[in-house]
Protein backbone atom coordinates (compact mmCIF):
# COMPACT_ATOMS: atom_id res chain seq x y z
CA UNK A 1 0.00 0.00 0.00
CA UNK A 2 1.26 3.27 -0.81
CA UNK A 3 2.84 4.78 2.41
CA UNK A 4 2.65 9.12 3.05
CA UNK A 5 4.18 10.68 5.53
CA UNK A 6 2.71 13.83 6.75
CA UNK A 7 5.58 16.19 8.26
CA UNK A 8 5.23 18.76 10.79
CA UNK A 9 8.24 21.42 9.42
CA UNK A 10 8.05 23.72 12.66
CA UNK A 11 9.71 22.78 15.70
CA UNK A 12 8.70 26.03 17.56
CA UNK A 13 7.34 26.32 21.10
CA UNK A 14 3.80 26.97 21.08
CA UNK A 15 3.53 26.26 17.44
CA UNK A 16 0.20 26.85 15.68
CA UNK A 17 1.46 23.77 13.22
CA UNK A 18 0.82 20.37 15.47
CA UNK A 19 -2.59 21.60 16.03
CA UNK A 20 -2.62 21.86 11.91
CA UNK A 21 -0.84 18.58 11.47
CA UNK A 22 -2.63 16.58 14.12
CA UNK A 23 -6.04 17.64 11.96
CA UNK A 24 -5.00 17.32 8.50
CA UNK A 25 -3.52 13.30 9.65
CA UNK A 26 -7.20 12.86 11.35
CA UNK A 27 -8.63 13.65 7.85
CA UNK A 28 -5.92 11.52 6.04
CA UNK A 29 -6.78 8.44 8.86
CA UNK A 30 -10.17 8.16 7.83
CA UNK A 31 -9.19 6.97 3.84
CA UNK A 32 -8.38 3.76 2.85
CA UNK A 33 -6.57 4.90 -0.10
CA UNK A 34 -2.75 4.80 1.47
CA UNK A 35 -1.07 4.18 5.16
CA UNK A 36 -0.82 7.86 6.50
CA UNK A 37 2.39 8.53 9.62
CA UNK A 38 2.14 11.84 11.42
CA UNK A 39 6.03 12.87 11.83
CA UNK A 40 6.94 15.47 13.73
CA UNK A 41 10.55 17.20 13.07
CA UNK A 42 10.63 18.30 16.63
CA UNK A 43 10.89 14.39 18.12
CA UNK A 44 13.63 13.94 14.71
CA UNK A 45 16.38 14.59 17.35
CA UNK A 46 18.02 16.11 14.25
CA UNK A 47 21.23 18.27 15.46
CA UNK A 48 22.39 20.97 12.54
CA UNK A 49 23.73 18.91 9.02
CA UNK A 50 26.61 17.44 10.44
CA UNK A 51 27.44 14.68 7.88
CA UNK A 52 31.07 15.16 6.33
CA UNK A 53 30.00 13.64 3.12
CA UNK A 54 27.36 15.44 1.16
CA UNK A 55 24.38 13.88 0.97
CA UNK A 56 24.22 13.18 -2.65
CA UNK A 57 26.79 10.61 -1.82
CA UNK A 58 24.34 8.36 0.16
CA UNK A 59 27.27 7.64 2.65
CA UNK A 60 25.81 8.72 6.02
CA UNK A 61 27.53 8.14 9.29
CA UNK A 62 25.96 9.24 11.96
CA UNK A 63 22.98 7.06 13.36
CA UNK A 64 20.37 10.33 13.49
CA UNK A 65 21.10 10.58 9.90
CA UNK A 66 20.90 6.61 9.25
CA UNK A 67 17.52 6.94 10.94
CA UNK A 68 15.92 9.37 9.35
CA UNK A 69 16.86 8.46 6.06
CA UNK A 70 15.59 4.69 6.94
CA UNK A 71 12.00 6.55 7.31
CA UNK A 72 12.13 8.79 4.34
CA UNK A 73 13.45 6.24 2.34
CA UNK A 74 10.55 3.75 2.92
CA UNK A 75 7.78 6.63 2.12
CA UNK A 76 6.10 7.04 -1.14
CA UNK A 77 5.27 10.69 -0.96
CA UNK A 78 5.02 13.63 1.60
CA UNK A 79 3.00 16.34 2.62
CA UNK A 80 4.59 18.99 4.43
CA UNK A 81 2.81 21.25 6.82
CA UNK A 82 5.03 24.76 7.47
CA UNK A 83 4.64 27.90 8.39
CA UNK A 84 6.44 30.96 6.82
CA UNK A 85 9.46 32.32 8.57
CA UNK A 86 10.81 35.24 7.22
CA UNK A 87 8.73 34.65 3.93
CA UNK A 88 10.29 31.31 3.66
CA UNK A 89 10.51 27.37 5.01
CA UNK A 90 11.48 27.26 9.16
CA UNK A 91 15.65 26.16 9.17
CA UNK A 92 14.47 22.74 10.82
CA UNK A 93 12.64 21.87 7.85
CA UNK A 94 15.40 23.11 5.56
CA UNK A 95 17.81 21.03 7.54
CA UNK A 96 15.63 18.20 7.90
CA UNK A 97 15.56 18.32 4.22
CA UNK A 98 19.28 18.75 3.29
CA UNK A 99 20.48 15.82 5.26
CA UNK A 100 19.22 13.16 2.66
CA UNK A 101 18.91 13.22 -0.91
CA UNK A 102 18.38 9.62 -2.62
CA UNK A 103 15.59 8.89 -0.21
CA UNK A 104 13.55 11.70 -1.23
CA UNK A 105 13.92 11.11 -5.03
CA UNK A 106 10.93 9.96 -7.38
CA UNK A 107 8.05 10.68 -4.93
CA UNK A 108 5.33 13.06 -4.89
CA UNK A 109 4.70 16.32 -2.60
CA UNK A 110 2.06 18.30 -0.98
CA UNK A 111 1.63 21.33 0.74
CA UNK A 112 -0.25 22.90 3.99
CA UNK A 113 0.86 25.98 4.70
CA UNK A 114 -0.43 28.12 7.66
CA UNK A 115 0.08 31.37 8.67
CA UNK A 116 -0.87 35.20 7.98
CA UNK A 117 -0.52 34.40 4.15
CA UNK A 118 -1.35 30.56 4.37
CA UNK A 119 2.55 30.54 4.09
CA UNK A 120 2.37 30.72 0.19
CA UNK A 121 5.79 32.20 -0.31
CA UNK A 122 7.48 29.16 2.08
CA UNK A 123 5.76 26.78 -0.38
CA UNK A 124 6.94 28.60 -3.09
CA UNK A 125 10.26 27.90 -2.22
CA UNK A 126 9.73 24.57 -0.80
CA UNK A 127 8.44 23.80 -4.11
CA UNK A 128 12.06 24.41 -5.42
CA UNK A 129 14.01 22.91 -3.23
CA UNK A 130 12.00 19.44 -3.67
CA UNK A 131 12.51 19.98 -7.53
CA UNK A 132 16.35 19.45 -7.38
CA UNK A 133 15.68 16.43 -5.08
CA UNK A 134 13.54 14.94 -8.08
CA UNK A 135 9.89 15.14 -6.21
CA UNK A 136 7.39 15.73 -8.10
CA UNK A 137 5.10 18.49 -6.31
CA UNK A 138 1.07 18.89 -6.91
CA UNK A 139 -0.83 21.67 -8.10
CA UNK A 140 -3.49 21.94 -5.12
CA UNK A 141 -2.15 23.54 -1.82
CA UNK A 142 -4.08 24.38 1.21
CA UNK A 143 -3.53 28.14 2.70
CA UNK A 144 -4.76 28.51 5.97
CA UNK A 145 -4.62 31.76 7.61
CA UNK A 146 -4.74 33.41 11.05
CA UNK A 147 -7.86 35.80 9.56
CA UNK A 148 -9.69 32.58 8.46
CA UNK A 149 -8.62 29.38 10.30
CA UNK A 150 -7.51 30.57 13.49
CA UNK A 151 -9.55 32.49 16.31
CA UNK A 152 -6.98 35.24 17.94
CA UNK A 153 -4.33 34.05 15.47
CA UNK A 154 -3.50 31.41 17.91
CA UNK A 155 -6.73 28.48 18.04
CA UNK A 156 -6.94 26.07 14.68
CA UNK A 157 -10.66 26.64 13.27
CA UNK A 158 -10.29 25.19 10.00
CA UNK A 159 -12.44 27.13 7.74
CA UNK A 160 -15.60 24.51 6.35
CA UNK A 161 -14.05 24.82 2.49
CA UNK A 162 -10.82 23.43 3.95
CA UNK A 163 -11.49 19.58 4.47
CA UNK A 164 -12.61 19.10 1.25
CA UNK A 165 -9.39 21.35 0.08
CA UNK A 166 -7.21 18.66 2.09
CA UNK A 167 -9.24 15.49 0.14
CA UNK A 168 -8.10 16.71 -3.17
CA UNK A 169 -4.87 17.68 -2.11
CA UNK A 170 -4.23 13.73 -0.70
CA UNK A 171 -5.82 12.48 -3.74
CA UNK A 172 -3.35 14.06 -6.03
CA UNK A 173 -0.44 13.31 -3.49
CA UNK A 174 -1.59 9.70 -3.80
CA UNK A 175 -2.16 9.59 -7.17
CA UNK A 176 1.33 10.99 -8.39
CA UNK A 177 3.24 8.72 -5.57
CA UNK A 178 1.40 6.04 -7.18
CA UNK A 179 2.29 6.69 -10.46
CA UNK A 180 6.17 7.21 -9.82
CA UNK A 181 6.31 4.26 -8.10
CA UNK A 182 7.84 2.23 -11.49
CA UNK A 183 10.42 5.33 -11.64
CA UNK A 184 11.43 4.77 -7.88
CA UNK A 185 11.46 0.82 -8.87
CA UNK A 186 13.84 1.82 -11.41
CA UNK A 187 16.01 3.93 -9.78
CA UNK A 188 16.48 1.01 -7.04
CA UNK A 189 17.56 -1.46 -8.91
Amino acid sequence: MTRIGIILGSTRPGRNGEAVARWVHSLASRRDDAEYELMDLAEQALPHLDEPIPPMAGMYSHPHTQAWAERIDRLDGFVFVTPEYNHSVPGALKNAIDFLFAEWGNKAAGFVGYGPVGATRAVEHLRLILAELRVATVRTQVALTFATDFADRTTFRPGEESPALVDLLLDEVVSWSQALEPVRRKASA
